[in-house]
């Protein structure tokens, strides 16, 4: 496998469920995803899905667990 082209522009994508993707800026983006960050260089994006993605959760099951949360302490 070789090695990114460092001087190739990336994006980064983020889905409904609130996952990310680095994605190079020459392939179109997929249905389901949008732009969340870039054009930028590879590092640069990669250091914003660090700084960023602190829950890797999906955003469903979160909701789903905070509902439940939330249920439970309506019936105490």
């Amino acid at each position: 496998m070789s090695e990114p082209d460092s001087s190739e522009d990336y994006i980064v994508l983020i889905n409904d469920e609130e996952q990310y993707s680095l994605w190079s800026q020459s392939i179109p983006v997929p249905p389901g995803w949008r732009v969340t960050h870039g054009p930028a260089a590879r590092q640069a994006c990669l250091d914003y899905v660090d700084e960023v993605w602190k829950d890797l959760t999906p955003r469903s099951v979160r909701l789903r667990l905070q509902q439940a949360a939330d249920t439970g302490r309506a019936a105490e």
